[in-house]
C-alpha cells in the first residue's frame, strides 16, 4: 500500500497519525489474524523440510487437546504393529467400560470384536471415544497404563510440556498440551510410520450400517492437505493439525481454541495460504523425528483383554514348522500363546520384544538384555515346536534349504536386529532403508537364519560395504536415528 502523505492537508501532527494509522492497518490485512481470536487461541506453522517455524502464536501455553489426543493412541498402536504384536487383521475385544464411553462413538457393545484396520479408520475418521480405549485395554490392559505409555512416548519424541491422562481426549484438567508439542506429534507420525500415515488421509469409514465422513473437512477441499486430526471438547475449543504436501513443500501446521469448526478451518486456510510459499523446497535437512535412543517400549502388560479367538483352520507358523493353535505347549483359553491367530512373524505376544532390536540403545547392558530377550523367544519357540510333535527340531528338508542359503557377497555386512520370522526380519529391513535411505540406499539387505536350541532366528542384514570402517560409520549414522546396528565381517 502506497501511501502519498505530504498529500494530505492537515496539521503536521494529524499528518503522521493518519500514516501510522494506514501502515498499520496494511500489516494488519497482510498477516493473517484469527478470525476468532479469544483466550483459548493457540497456533503453529513448522517447515517438515527444515525444522524452522514459520508462524507462532502462544504455541507454548498450555492447551486441552481434545480428540488430537487420537494421534498419540494410534502412534502407540502402530509401535505395536511394527513391533509385530499386532497386524491390521488382528481382533481387539471390547470391553464393558469401552462400551459405555460417551459419544463420539461408533456404538460398540460389550464382548464384541473389531479388527485393527477397522479401528484405525475409526479412530481417525470418526474419533470414536469406545474404540480408543479399546485399543488403550488390548495394548495396556487398562487406561492408567496406556495413558502413562501415551506420555512416556511423548517425552521421548521431545514433547515436553505434553501429559495425557486418557487415549480420548475426553474432559480432564490434568490432560493438557501445546500446539508446538501438537505439531511435533504430527511431524512424527509422518517420520516414524509412513506406512500407516495414509490412514489420516482416509475420507470415509463404515461400520456396520452406518457411514461416516471424516471430521477433517480440509481433506479434499485444500490442494495438498493429507491429514490429519480434529479435536474438540467445550473447554479446548475446536482444534485442528494440518499436514500439506504441495509444490514440493511441505508443513504442519496447528490451529487450537476455534469458537466454531468453520472460523478454524477458515484460519488454517489462512497460514496455509500465507506461509506455505515460505516452506522450502528440495531436500529435507531437519532430522527425523523418533523416539530418542534412551527410550524403552514397556514390556507386555502381564494380563490385558483376549485380543482375538484361534481360528484351528488356521497353523501357527512357528520356526518354519506348521503347528495347530490347539496344540501348542502349555497354552490356555486366554493366554498369548492360546490368542495367536496369525502367523507368528506377524504377531506374537510372547517374543514381540525381539523386534525391538531395531530400535534399541547399543550401548552393552542393552545388548546384553536382547541377547537375552533373543535365547528366551529361541527357547520358546523350541518348546512350541517339541508341542507339535516333531521332537523340537525343525523338519531336516527344511533346515536343509536353510543351509543352502548364502549372504549376498561382499566385505563387511551390518546387522540391524533379528527376528522370529522371515518375514519380520524384511520388515527391519523395509523400515530401515525407507528411514536412512541416505545411508543404506546402495546396500543389499538380506535375512540370514540361524539355528538356535532348535528354533530358528532370521538376522536382518545389509551387505556392500567395502571395508570395516565404511560398516562402523554407516551403523554410527544409524545408532544417531535410534537404530541398534552392529558392524560384522562377512
Amino acid at each position: 500500500m502506497l501511501i502519498h502523505c505530504k498529500s494530505l492537508k492537515f496539521s503536521r501532527h494529524l499528518v503522521r497519525f493518519a500514516c501510522f494509522a494506514a501502515l498499520a492497518a496494511a500489516v494488519v490485512f497482510t498477516a493473517p489474524q484469527p478470525a476468532f481470536a479469544n483466550a483459548k487461541y493457540a497456533g503453529i506453522v513448522v517447515d517438515a523440510k527444515s525444522g524452522k517455524t514459520l508462524y507462532a502464536s502462544s504455541a507454548d501455553a498450555a492447551r486441552y487437546p481434545a480428540s488430537l489426543t487420537k494421534m498419540m493412541t494410534l502412534y502407540v498402536l502402530f509401535e505395536e504393529m511394527e513391533r509385530g504384536r499386532f497386524n491390521k487383521k488382528s481382533q481387539l475385544k471390547v470391553s464393558k467400560k469401552a462400551a459405555a464411553q460417551p459419544p463420539t462413538k461408533i456404538g460398540l457393545r460389550s464382548g464384541q470384536t473389531i479388527r485393527v484396520d477397522s479401528a484405525i479408520r475409526a479412530l481417525a475418521v470418526k474419533s470414536a471415544n469406545d474404540v480408543a480405549v479399546v485399543v488403550a485395554e488390548n495394548v495396556s490392559g487398562s487406561v492408567s497404563a496406556f495413558a502413562s505409555r501415551m506420555t512416556h512416548t511423548a517425552r521421548s519424541i521431545g514433547m515436553k510440556k505434553t501429559t495425557f491422562r486418557n487415549p480420548s481426549g475426553l474432559p480432564d484438567a490434568r490432560q493438557k498440551t501445546t500446539a508446538r508439542d501438537m505439531a511435533l506429534l504430527g511431524r512424527a507420525l509422518q517420520d516414524r510410520f509412513p506406512q500407516y500415515y495414509g490412514y489420516f488421509s482416509t475420507s470415509r469409514f463404515s461400520w456396520g450400517k452406518k457411514k461416516y465422513r471424516n471430521t477433517n473437512r480440509l481433506l479434499g477441499a485444500v490442494r495438498g492437505v493429507d491429514g490429519i486430526k480434529t479435536g474438540y471438547t467445550r473447554a479446548s475449543g475446536f482444534n485442528l493439525v494440518t499436514s500439506v504436501d504441495r509444490d514440493g513443500r511441505k508443513i504442519v501446521a496447528v490451529v487450537m481454541g476455534g469458537r466454531t469448526g468453520k472460523s478454524r478451518n477458515a484460519q488454517m486456510k489462512k497460514l496455509i495460504t500465507r506461509y506455505l510459499r515460505n516452506a522450502k523446497r528440495g531436500k529435507r535437512t531437519a532430522p527425523l523425528l523418533v523416539a530418542s535412543a534412551s527410550s524403552r517400549i514397556p514390556s507386555l502388560p502381564k494380563s490385558r483383554p483376549q485380543t482375538g479367538t484361534v481360528n484351528t483352520a488356521e497353523p501357527i507358523v512357528v520356526a518354519n514348522a506348521a503347528v495347530p493353535p490347539a496344540t501348542v505347549a502349555g497354552s490356555k483359553p486366554g493366554s498369548a500363546a492360546h490368542s495367536l491367530s496369525d502367523p507368528i512373524g506377524e504377531r506374537i505376544a510372547g517374543t514381540a520384544n525381539i523386534t525391538e532390536l531395531g530400535y534399541a540403545r547399543s550401548d552393552s547392558t542393552e545388548r546384553a538384555r536382547l541377547a537375552a530377550l533373543v535365547e528366551v523367544s529361541a527357547r520358546r519357540q523350541a518348546s512350541a515346536v517339541a508341542g507339535s510333535g516333531s521332537g523340537g527340531r525343525v523338519p531336516s528338508a527344511k533346515m536343509a534349504a536353510i543351509k543352502d542359503e548364502s549372504p549376498p557377497p561382499g566385505g563387511w555386512h551390518i546387522q540391524i536386529g533379528a527376528a522370529p520370522s522371515e518375514e519380520a526380519a524384511r520388515r527391519l529391513l523395509s523400515d530401515a532403508r525407507s528411514r536412512a535411505a541416505d545411508i543404506l540406499g546402495s546396500a543389499d539387505p538380506f535375512t540370514e537364519p540361524v539355528k538356535k536350541d532348535g528354533a530358528v532366528l532370521y538376522r536382518a542384514r545389509f551387505a556392500g560395504f567395502t571395508g570395516k570402517q565404511e560398516a562402523r560409520t554407516a551403523c554410527a549414522n544409524l545408532k544417531r536415528r535410534s537404530f541398534s546396528c552392529l558392524a560384522v565381517p562377512n
